[in-house]
């Protein structure tokens, strides 16, 4: 199949994010907007989200104390023991 190039104009911010994304999720630029043509052109529209899901500030908070051990209960011995810190 023959090839051909497109040129794409963006601000310099965002192709630098999307290229960062797009080595998060194993593949360049070029793959993704081939992945996006595809798509589209099966689809007849814009089938789908491709994402990393990135965890809000109290999630970041939460795995920062699990890596520190810092603000933790238990182990507890029982559903009853557990129900119990939790409702304190």
């Amino acid at each position: 199949m023959a090839q051909t190039n497109v040129n794409i104009r963006i601000d310099e911010t965002d192709k630098r994010r999307f290229d960062e994304i797009c080595g998060q999720l194993g593949m360049t630029m070029s793959t993704a907007f081939n992945i996006f043509a595809k798509a589209v052109i099966r689809q007849g529209g814009i089938p789908f989200e491709l994402n990393i899901n990135r965890p809000n500030a109290e999630t970041l908070a939460a795995i920062e104390d699990v890596n520190t051990k810092r603000n933790l209960t238990g182990p507890f011995k029982s559903r009853e023991t557990l129900r119990e810190a939790l409702d304190a």
